[in-house]
């Protein structure tokens, strides 16, 4: 029987521990992680550009949001400047007649009446 360290599979005679095999190994493992790194960048990339697209949106919804708030706002105040001026007309109104009342009255009393 033989004593010491077996034959492993895989090591060659006479040229030390794996050196062969590491050299060989290297480049695929390199490869590999290359390929997982691209893949991170693609997938970061991809998640990039829909977080953009739903920005878009958001910013796209919020102008047409603000654009009718405007548009309702507007109509308010347009509402609110013709009740304004209405009741400021009425009261132009209402001050005449009452000017003129107290015109006739005025003529009444000193006789100016016809």
């Amino acid at each position: 029987m033989r004593k010491g360290p077996t034959k492993r599979q895989g090591q060659s005679r006479g040229k030390g521990k794996g050196k062969g095999r590491t050299a060989r190994a290297a480049a695929p493992v390199k490869s590999r992680m290359a390929d997982v790194e691209i893949q991170g960048l693609l997938w970061r990339l991809d998640r990039l550009e829909r977080q953009v697209k739903t920005l878009s949106e958001l910013v796209r919804d919020h102008a047409e949001d603000a654009d009718r708030v405007v548009r309702i706002v507007g109509e308010d105040h347009e509402m609110l400047r013709r009740q304004l001026l209405r009741e400021h007309q009425e009261a132009l109104r209402a001050r005449k007649r009452a000017q003129a009342a107290v015109s006739l009255a005025t003529a009444a009393k000193l006789g100016l009446t016809r």
